[in-house]
């Protein structure tokens, strides 16, 4: 099973993720960082990724192969994240076949109505509960 984390600027939302990830599900689990940049891999790898990928392409790839996508909800918004969101990288998120759990980390200009605000740990957590319950993990 490969879980795809995906994630930009200075990649401090996927390093959290892919840490409890990493703490909370089995080691045979592969967990792919994907970096919209270098810096977002690189602190996603520090966070114990199995492998990692860096810019347009390895996202439109790995979607591809993983089972499971997580990223900020920012993923599927074409320039967001500062400009570092394609329309390709959106494109390839929702065309995957994956199943994704999206945070609901907003830009500024942005408010979904009727999703409570919770802290950023919750929101790993609930994933990791989502991720056991739908997938049968242990």
């Amino acid at each position: 099973m490969i879980i795809a984390v995906i994630d930009g600027m200075g990649g401090g939302i996927g390093a959290q993720v892919v840490s409890a990830l990493r703490e909370e599900l089995p080691t045979y689990i592969e967990i792919y960082a994907l970096g919209t940049n270098s810096i977002a891999t690189s602190a996603m790898m520090k966070a114990h990724a199995n492998k990692g990928a860096t810019g347009e392409n390895a996202i439109i790839v790995s979607s591809k192969k993983a089972n499971i996508i997580v990223a900020p909800i920012s993923i599927v918004m074409p320039n967001s994240m500062m400009g570092e969101v394609t329309t390709s990288i959106s494109e390839a998120v929702c065309d995957s076949e994956a199943y994704k759990i999206l945070l609901p980390i907003m830009p500024e200009n942005f408010q979904v109505v009727g999703i409570e605000g919770k802290p950023l740990s919750l929101l790993i957590k609930d994933s990791i509960k989502i991720i056991k319950k739908e997938f049968n993990i242990k």
